[in-house]
């Protein structure tokens, strides 16, 4: 079968966002792919972090959420939807009509256009090097369990950009084996130039499995600048396939059932694993 990842440079504007995630969906089903990959905030990217809270939606409504629905039933699709904010229940309300924190959730639509699964992201951000200041705790608050499902046949594990740093959150999903990791992300360009590759092959190499990375990748209204680079690693960590500049587009590469086992069978690395 055929994955793709998607890039964006999202907006401040749902509207525009949610526009061109359905054009690049619809590109990448029109290449082939059965299962698209979605960056993280690709439906907003707002000025502020707090900007945020004003346009999460509940669980199971809203426009993002039929956006996603809806794509994944127009060109038959497992749609793995980045990640948009979904109000927490009892959450504090704010006096402009939206709340003081939501989850980052990462939703799954079948091709018929069904929630398959939801993942809230686990690992919140931080980050300070003098001239760059990151605190997702303060509008994020943190998912608990990780989440893996059957998709097309495949096992595939679920992540989200800062998650990728945390290597046991990948061992808690290896039970059975994935066969797929997806990580769609955000990545600042700093971190990103440092450690996105490097970590996604690792990831890959670890789990002897697929990973599919997909990036925002460019400079935003917000003046924020992401590292972009989506990509597919193999189960031996080559890179398959890789969006090199900035920019929207969409990268497709072939998921071979064959390379995995035939990783396995070389190096049985998974069946050697302690436990401590």
């Amino acid at each position: 079968m055929k994955i793709a990842a998607v890039q964006m440079v999202s907006t401040p504007s749902v509207e525009k966002n949610l526009e061109t995630a359905r054009r690049l969906v619809g590109r990448a089903a029109a290449d082939g792919a059965t299962l698209v990959v979605l960056p993280e905030y690709f439906c907003f990217m707002g000025k502020s972090d707090r900007d945020k809270l004003r346009v999460a939606e509940a669980p199971g409504d809203g426009p993002i959420q039929r956006m996603l629905a809806e794509s994944a039933r127009e060109h038959g699709v497992w749609l793995i939807g980045g990640t948009l904010p979904l109000a927490i229940e009892g959450a504090a309300p704010t006096g402009d009509g939206g709340v003081d924190r939501v989850m980052n959730a990462n939703l799954v639509f079948s091709p018929r256009g069904v929630q398959a699964a939801r993942y809230d992201k686990m690992h919140l951000f931080a980050y300070d090097n003098g001239r760059e200041r990151y605190d997702e705790s303060r509008t994020l608050q943190a998912g608990r369990t990780p989440v893996a499902l059957d998709a097309g046949g495949m096992r595939v594990g679920l992540s989200v950009c800062y998650d990728l740093r945390f290597p046991e959150l990948y061992r808690a999903l290896a039970k059975p084996p994935c066969d797929l990791i997806s990580v769609p992300s955000a990545f600042t360009y700093t971190t990103g130039a440092a450690h996105w590759e490097i970590l996604l092959r690792a990831r890959a190499i670890e789990n002897q499995c697929y990973v599919v990375a997909a990036a925002q990748g460019g400079t935003h209204e917000n003046g924020r600048r992401t590292f972009g680079h989506s990509l597919v690693v193999d189960p031996w960590g080559e890179v398959v396939a890789c969006r090199g500049e900035d920019g929207e587009g969409v990268v497709v590469a072939e998921v071979s059932r064959e390379r995995i086992t035939d990783v396995r069978r070389q190096l049985p690395a998974l069946e050697h694993r302690l436990d401590f």
